[in-house]
């Protein structure tokens, strides 16, 4: 008898620990965000483009959630050292991470990670992806990318320079390259600055950087645009083929952005940021700044933002592990 009561009291109190935790879950989720200011964590330093989607956000979210918005740059180790901020702090819905394509790549390229980026992030929303622009110097004799490749076919040795070792313009590259049975010497650079430097100077024969990085100097009729890496046209290029019009059918290497959360934060606050996020997406001026650093905006569910990065980790770690790439 004295034992059945004491599972019984033990149950009673599981159970009120269960509703306790449960309503204390809930009561944060139905508070938020009166309690303090939020943070958005751009993993990469100021002017970049990290740096910009959070910026063009941050007002619009400021003024739909009725709460201060607060960007705090924390760059550093292709990204990590802002995603393993973010994975430290509390679950509560104060503090989100602003990520680049980088965080795909990250898994495979830097194995000692001090996270596990499938089980200690959530995806809250994938703010929109880009082309890259594989672009050569206004005076070179390539004018198309069959060009290029039909130069390394006939033994001429051509690099290609990218913002440094791992970075997915170096993975596509690969990947485009040793699937196809051709190859390119890659150049690694320590940014979009120098890259674009060399570029505009003829001193690299072909720059692989975003839209964002590439486009201005296009624009001033210093570099020559020869594809894009994605699988459909840049709205902000239409006039540049993509790899797969120009014979490599099924290509797609696009630039993205995402806006992450720690994993426990309540899935009533990472649904309800990502509807705040999808609304500004849809606001005219978010998407026309956006459109204006040559991102596409992407409004869809916190699961299909999670499935496009999860999937985009599989396709990258394949790559280096294949290719034996290492980090700088």
């Amino acid at each position: 008898m004295k034992s059945s009561l004491s599972w019984t009291r033990l149950l009673g109190g599981l159970s009120l620990a269960l509703v306790t935790a449960l309503a204390g879950t809930d009561a944060c989720a139905q508070a938020w965000p009166a309690r303090q200011a939020i943070k958005l964590i751009a993993v990469f330093p100021p002017g970049g483009s990290v740096d910009q989607v959070a910026r063009i956000l941050q007002p619009a979210l400021q003024q739909q959630l009725g709460q201060t918005v607060i960007v705090d740059n924390k760059g550093g180790a292709s990204g990590t050292i802002g995603t393993g901020a973010v994975v430290s702090s509390a679950p509560d819905g104060y503090t989100f991470a602003v990520v680049f394509d980088t965080h795909g790549v990250n898994p495979a390229l830097i194995p000692s990670l001090p996270y596990d980026t499938r089980k200690d992030l959530a995806a809250v929303s994938l703010i929109g992806t880009s082309a890259m622009v594989i672009a050569t110097h206004a005076d070179s004799p390539y004018k198309t990318f069959a060009d290029v490749v039909a130069a390394v076919k006939a033994g001429k040795n051509v690099g290609y320079g990218t913002i440094g070792n791992g970075s997915l313009g170096h993975l596509a590259m690969t990947l485009l390259a040793k699937g196809n049975h051709f190859d390119l010497t890659h150049v690694p650079y320590r940014g979009g600055g120098p890259l674009m430097n060399d570029a505009v100077a003829g001193h690299v024969p072909l720059s692989i950087g975003s839209v964002f990085v590439t486009k201005p100097h296009i624009d001033s009729k210093r570099l020559r645009p020869l594809v894009v890496t994605t699988d459909k046209r840049s709205p902000t290029l239409p006039d540049v083929p993509t790899l797969a019009e120009s014979g490599y059918a099924g290509f797609n290497a696009p630039a993205w952005w995402a806006v992450l959360a720690p994993a426990k934060t309540p899935p009533e606050i990472v649904a309800r940021m990502n509807d705040e996020i999808n609304k500004a997406l849809k606001s005219p001026e978010v998407a026309t700044k956006l459109a204006a650093q040559g991102i596409a905006v992407n409004v869809g569910t916190p699961a299909a933002a999670q499935a496009f990065i999860d999937k985009q980790v599989e396709i990258w770690t394949q790559v280096v592990k294949a290719n034996g790439i290492k980090a700088d």
